[in-house]
């Protein structure tokens, strides 16, 4: 294979064979990528956890791999488990968060409610003080009160 077609496990670890396991799923193009992978699993561990998996499912398997790699690079002690883990609290904050404007929005919707029957009940007495028999008109809202 010349040097430009090898795979980035092939150059990593500068041989090269034909029938490289590794080659459709660590490109040369992102050698980083393998890099993760043969520092925490090592490359024949990746090859051996490769060929254990159905043809079909061998890429999912490799980006799996391969990130799970990276975050163990990153993190050391947690690895995707620190990033889920704080995905997850960011998750529940933002869910508070939602929650509690939900209630908010609730409750300056019922004011409102409460404030505009207020004003149609007012309006309602205002306009229809003149049918009621015998009853002295609202001060306030009719007339100006009694000032002595």
């Amino acid at each position: 294979m010349s040097n430009s077609t090898r795979c980035a496990a092939c150059r990593y670890l500068r041989r090269c064979c034909e029938d490289c396991m590794l080659a459709p799923y660590f490109p040369s193009i992102n050698p980083e990528r393998f890099a993760c992978v043969h520092r925490i699993f090592g490359a024949s561990n990746a090859a051996r956890m490769l060929q254990q998996i159905p043809v079909e499912q061998r890429r999912q398997a490799a980006d799996a791999i391969a990130l799970e790699a990276y975050w163990r690079v990153q993190d050391p002690v947690y690895g995707s488990v620190g990033v889920i883990s704080m995905l997850q609290r960011e998750i529940s904050v933002a869910q508070r968060e939602l929650a509690e404007t939900q209630a908010q929005v609730s409750m300056y919707t019922a004011q409102v409610q409460s404030q505009s029957n207020q004003i149609t009940q007012v309006q309602y007495l205002v306009d229809n003080a003149h049918l009621i028999p015998n009853q002295p008109p609202i001060h306030g809202l009719c007339q100006p009160p009694d000032i002595p």
